[in-house]
């Protein structure tokens, strides 16, 4: 059976709700991702219509002309399936074939990191790298610029993600 998938309407709209109140409302059934850059940050104003646009590196530079680098986990990891299903909209063999046309006019996919620990190390450590992980896995050597909403059911998929009652 097939789900219907969040539209990027749906997305704006929940981004509406960040701006408004400076944090993302959760809806039953959803929980929120973290996008995070480094402390040097990229001057970029993130919403989910530029975090696409870095993502499938149709915008490669910020203001100050310093190079922005997404980064990705690995395929089949469930957030980075719903990070992709929720941001691209594309379902995999479309995101696929656009990857294979990009390459030959020389354009790369984001960078591929194992973990949401390495995801963390790499953007501290990388002026202009973006990336996304659980809350849970945000410290103070990088910073959250976006908040964004999936579903819950992503989290119980994925050994990585934060506990649903953190106990102090």
């Amino acid at each position: 059976m097939s789900h219907p998938r969040p539209s990027l309407l749906t997305a704006l709209i929940l981004l509406g709700g960040l701006l408004l109140t400076g944090s993302m409302p959760t809806l039953a059934g959803e929980t929120q991702v973290a996008v995070i850059v480094s402390s040097r940050a990229p001057r970029v104003s993130f919403d989910l219509v530029m975090l696409r646009a870095i993502y499938l590196k149709k915008i490669f530079i910020d203001q100050d002309g310093r190079r922005l680098i997404p980064v990705n986990l690995p395929p089949g990891n469930p957030l980075r399936d719903a990070f992709s299903h929720v941001l691209i909209d594309m379902r995999d063999a479309q995101l696929q074939e656009y990857w294979n046309r990009q390459y030959f006019q020389g354009i790369s996919p984001p960078y591929v990191l194992g973990s949401q620990k390495a995801v963390v190390r790499f953007v501290a450590g990388t002026p202009g790298a973006i990336g996304y992980v659980w809350p849970c896995h945000v410290d103070s050597s990088v910073h959250t610029v976006l908040m964004i909403s999936l579903s819950t059911a992503v989290a119980g998929q994925d050994p990585e993600a934060c506990p649903a009652n953190p106990q102090p």
